[in-house]
């Protein structure tokens, strides 16, 4: 009995390897199965390789650039002018100093710099006596202890510490205060202000695009909306020094200073907007079909069901947008330069000026720095710090969206 080979098993045929059944369907005795060459897309993998080396390695130059820049920052001693001299001429042996009582506070424990560079000696502070005299310890650092004459100038040495840097609560190098607080807390200010502003608005206009809005409206909204985000910063800069805070001011009173972090904060999270709306929508458009006519199926309206079936669906997407646009508000330049202020203040009252890190690198950078002085150092210490506190919220969106990201079948 012949026996069928179709039946309760696979047929023979399909059961040989790939080659021998495309010969036996089609009857020629040799098929080519080999990979036949495609230079045009090997070039293009190579360009695309390419493209991402180049990403990697000028994150990379970056990140040494502004480490070894800021490595001087906190390494080198800077010699500040304590706009003070010697009132009388000092031996060699003297460890008893008369100083001019004007100028800066002297404190037990700083070294000093007396003398012109060609003749000049490095002393340690070990006792005040009053303001005009000072009680040291000649010829520290290797220096040799020599004479100097009345009128000798007075330096203080300035050496930034991480401690100094984090916990001091005054930024001015040029005196030797040290504390990026005083410009992360406005910084801070601005962003959480911008975030009240475009996260709601944001997000608002992401949903009623992408689920309310019908294509007619939605092909009109959407480039409009995203026009936002193509308008020059210093626009927006002026539009909140000219029209938002004389907008504050007329609702809250002169309490509101002209340069001030709140019409700053709402104007940073206008410009925002584009970017929180157009992740969330793409979010918002991922979630299946199937999810949302389930919802419909069991009576559910269509606030409830984005309220309780979209939103938890596409939590991961719209985190990560929040965070993008957080990272956004943080860097802003350009508003916070024209609208917020042109000086550090340690400060959270939204109606008070104050500046950003983004906005003192712009406005000092602007001007005379010389070439590793104290100030030029600094501006590299706060990119450094801005450039961490912008990767780390990189790094929590990717967390986020890994431990929220919904995968559908």
């Amino acid at each position: 009995m012949e026996q069928d080979m179709s039946f309760g098993a696979q047929p023979f045929v399909e059961r040989l390897p790939l080659a021998e059944r495309i010969a036996a369907k089609t009857g020629r005795a040799e098929v080519g199965l080999s990979k036949r060459p495609r230079p045009a897309e090997r070039a293009i993998s190579l360009f695309l390789l390419a493209c991402g080396a180049l990403s990697i390695l000028t994150t990379i130059g970056f990140t040494v650039v502004l480490g070894s820049e800021a490595l001087h920052f906190f390494s080198t001693t800077e010699w500040l002018n304590a706009n003070k001299q010697t009132t009388a001429a000092i031996s060699a042996d003297d460890t008893r100093l008369s100083v001019a009582s004007s100028g800066s506070a002297l404190n037990v424990g700083s070294t000093l710099r007396l003398g012109f560079d060609d003749a000049s000696e490095h002393v340690l502070i070990t006792e005040i006596v009053n303001n005009e005299t000072i009680i040291v310890e000649r010829g520290v650092d290797g220096t040799t202890a020599v004479e100097h004459t009345t009128g000798a100038p007075v330096y203080v040495a300035a050496q930034v510490t991480l401690s100094k840097f984090l916990t001091d609560n005054k930024w001015s190098p040029q005196i030797g205060r040290f504390g990026v607080m005083e410009l992360v807390i406005p910084t801070l200010v601005i962003t959480v202000i911008a975030m009240v502003v475009s996260i709601p608005l944001g997000l608002g206009a992401a949903i009623y695009i992408g689920e309310y809005a019908n294509p007619r409206v939605r092909s009109i909204l959407k480039p409009i909306l995203e026009i936002l985000a193509g308008i020059p910063t210093v626009v927006y800069g002026y539009f909140a020094l000219t029209f938002v805070t004389p907008l504050l001011q007329s609702i809250f009173g002169v309490q509101v200073q002209v340069y001030n972090m709140l019409s700053a904060g709402i104007v940073v999270g206008i410009l925002i907007i584009p970017t929180i709306s157009s992740i969330g929508e793409d979010a918002l458009s991922a979630v299946p079909r199937a999810l949302r006519e389930a919802s419909y199926g069991l009576g559910a309206t269509k606030l409830e069901t984005v309220f309780k079936v979209l939103l938890p669906a596409a939590l991961s997407g719209i985190v990560a947008a929040v965070i993008l646009g957080f990272s956004r508000a943080v860097g802003e330049t350009m508003i916070v330069l024209i609208a917020s202020g042109a000086g550090p203040n340690l400060t959270v009252n939204p109606f008070d000026s104050a500046e950003t890190m983004a906005g003192h690198i712009a406005r000092i950078s602007t001007g005379d720095l010389s070439y590793g002085s104290i100030d030029y150092n600094s501006v590299f210490a706060i990119g450094l710090t801005l450039f961490i506190m912008t990767l780390l919220l990189n790094f929590a969106s990717t967390l986020v969206t890994r431990r929220f990201r919904e995968v559908y079948q």
